[in-house]
């Protein structure tokens, strides 16, 4: 990604009524393409029967172990980020507060992010911008193998949301699984401050370093 003017285009794919396909481009000054995105937009109706239906399924199903709420942020704690050799980035554009885990501690984790600015200058921080820029972060807070020791890069970003999302602060409840052939995948369940998102997922290559 060139430090440099980038140029957006955006286009939607099919049309729909209900449902549709869009797709944008970001490319560098003599363009290059250095980053695609694609997402299925669906148009919200009133559902409350289903909600409660819904609802009355997810309670039964916990009882049985699914996954329950996150403690809040207010629950949480700072973690050590991994070393960068660098005064600004990541680590200084988000809070990040761990419920469980870290960044430098191998497995599981659980932790609330919130971006610390705008993704572009000058205009107004969508609540959906907040949830894809911490759904990113899923491979990275869940790491199964010491960094120092592992690459395991994402390939990809795949989010699928139930709901608009709601307030600044959003949960990753992340896991990462390795296989025997070089390949992994990091699985986030999303949570805000009201309840349960959605779920994002996140193909690595994984290569000794």
């Amino acid at each position: 990604m060139p430090l440099a003017p980038l140029r957006v285009s955006a286009e939607i794919v099919r049309p729909g009524r209900s449902v549709e396909l869009v797709a944008a481009s970001l490319s560098a000054e003599d363009g290059t393409e250095v980053a695609r995105a694609t997402a299925w937009r669906l148009r919200a109706g009133a559902s409350a029967d289903a909600a409660r239906a819904g609802a009355s399924a997810d309670a039964t199903a916990m009882g049985a172990g699914a996954d329950s709420a996150p403690p809040g942020p207010e629950a949480g704690a700072e973690q050590p980020f991994f070393p960068t050799g660098q005064a600004v980035g990541y680590h200084t554009a988000m809070d990040y507060l761990f419920v469980a885990g870290g960044f430098v501690e191998p497995g599981p984790a659980t932790v609330w992010l919130r971006m610390r600015q705008p993704l572009v200058a000058g205009e107004p921080l969508a609540p959906l911008a907040r949830v894809l820029a911490a759904a990113d972060s899923g491979n990275g807070v869940s790491a199964a193998l010491d960094y120092r020791r592992w690459l395991f890069i994402n390939t990809e970003l795949s989010v699928h949301l139930i709901r608009r999302p709601a307030g600044e602060w959003v949960c990753l409840d992340a896991v990462t699984r390795i296989g025997p052939q070089g390949v992994g995948l990091a699985e986030t369940v999303l949570w805000d401050e009201t309840g349960r998102l959605g779920r994002a997922a996140q193909t690595l290559l994984v290569r000794p370093r």
